[in-house]
């Protein structure tokens, strides 16, 4: 069984728009087992605790709040044996089940999507191009990490301390683990909003600091703070 978790913050049209979606792919493979936990933020305001759902879609409400606590949320209480990390405002491909199932039933232990964004650009689609590649920057959470349930426990789940880099660090345990990993080239649509609030070299030159600082041991707060400081987002969970 695949439990896919949504954190959530605020997000009350882009969870709407992903449980239409993943009721049609659903509907197209009557076969799979799969359940959808949309995780909601100790902080979230948009009444999305409300939405009313059926079957296999479940909206919890977590007390904390960051992505890494509602994701470990999420995992404790899946019924599923492979766990897969869906942002709420990215749109999950034609074959998105298929590839997950495919994936974890010929051998992989871990695996992540390509993906494009949602809008068009020569720039962006420099981005694009280095998600299907295994390099220094793959793990990033828009990829949707997922992984079996059994090496999620053994490694520990996210660090909730992590209240940005939680998913390089995870993906470096899968790594320093040698977990078996597949990087699918399907590619997701994510979103390109925080480029319509900052420009692109401004987004990519603080992902470079972000990352920099991440590896040299900086501390989740000063990387929240510098975080929080270079980029204009609206709609933010970790502020």
């Amino acid at each position: 069984m695949l439990s896919i978790i949504i954190p959530a913050h605020n997000e009350k049209e882009n969870i709407e728009g992903l449980i239409s979606i993943l009721s049609a792919q659903l509907k197209q493979n009557p076969t799979f087992q799969v359940e959808v936990l949309v995780i909601l933020s100790g902080g979230n305001t948009d009444g999305a605790e409300h939405l009313k759902t059926t079957g296999p879609f479940h909206i919890i409400q977590c007390q904390g709040k960051g992505r890494a606590i509602q994701m470990n949320l999420g995992a404790k209480i899946a019924k599923g044996n492979i766990l897969a990390f869906l942002h709420a405002d990215s749109i999950p491909p034609n074959g998105f089940l298929s590839n997950i199932f495919e994936t974890i039933g010929n051998g992989y232990g871990a695996g992540l999507f390509s993906y494009k964004f949602d809008k068009s650009g020569l720039l962006l689609k420099i981005n694009e191009f280095f998600t299907a590649k295994d390099g220094l920057f793959t793990g990033a959470g828009d990829q949707c990490l997922f992984i079996t349930k059994c090496n999620f426990e053994s490694l520990k789940g996210f660090n909730e301390e992590q209240v940005i880099m939680e998913d390089f660090e995870f993906w470096g345990k899968i790594k320093k683990n040698k977990i078996p990993y597949k990087i699918v080239n399907n590619n997701l649509v994510v979103s390109a909003r925080k480029y319509d609030y900052n420009s692109y070299l401004r987004v990519n030159f603080t992902n470079l600091v972000l990352f920099l600082m991440f590896k040299t041991g900086f501390t989740p707060e000063k990387i929240k703070t510098t975080h929080n400081t270079m980029l204009n987002l609206p709609n933010d969970n970790y502020k």
